[in-house]
């Protein structure tokens, strides 16, 4: 892992092993399962789940375009670069935040035998997971804005 440039923005392979742009590739197999797995369900109430949907393809979408902007070096090593990199991650950590609250609490609601229960407590920890993950790189991402 590379943490001796933590003031700059890595682009190319090096979003790989640096600190916090390793987890894009996280953020995006969980925030994918959350899509998936609620997609399989029968999606009943409608509004928290499909809020659920919306906020998870919404932020696999954007996370992978940003990993495709750090990838390719478009951000050009700027400071504002760094600055909407912590406030996207903020705003997918509020969001998957509801978005997993909303979900667990829907869950309650199911009987426990069915297979739908089980598709939608899968989502609820992999949301939990996602949340997490943005959290981290939030706050990385602060600690690199911090220091460029």
């Amino acid at each position: 892992m590379d943490t001796g440039n933590i003031g700059r923005l890595p682009s190319g392979l090096s979003i790989c092993c640096s600190i916090p742009d390793m987890l894009y590739l996280p953020e995006l197999v969980f925030g994918g399962l959350v899509w998936i797995l609620v997609a399989c369900t029968y999606i009943d109430p409608y509004n928290p789940q499909a809020y659920v949907m919306t906020v998870s393809l919404f932020c696999f979408v954007i996370t992978f375009i940003w990993m495709m902007v750090f990838a390719c070096g478009f951000h050009n090593n700027r400071a504002s670069w760094a600055a909407a990199d912590v406030g996207y991650h903020a705003l997918a950590s509020i969001l998957y935040l509801s978005a997993a609250v909303l979900l667990a609490y829907t869950t309650l609601f199911l009987t426990a035998s069915t297979y739908n229960y089980k598709l939608d407590i899968a989502a609820v920890v992999f949301s939990y997971v996602a949340f997490v993950l943005y959290v981290i790189h939030t706050v990385f991402s602060a600690l690199r804005w911090k220091l460029f």
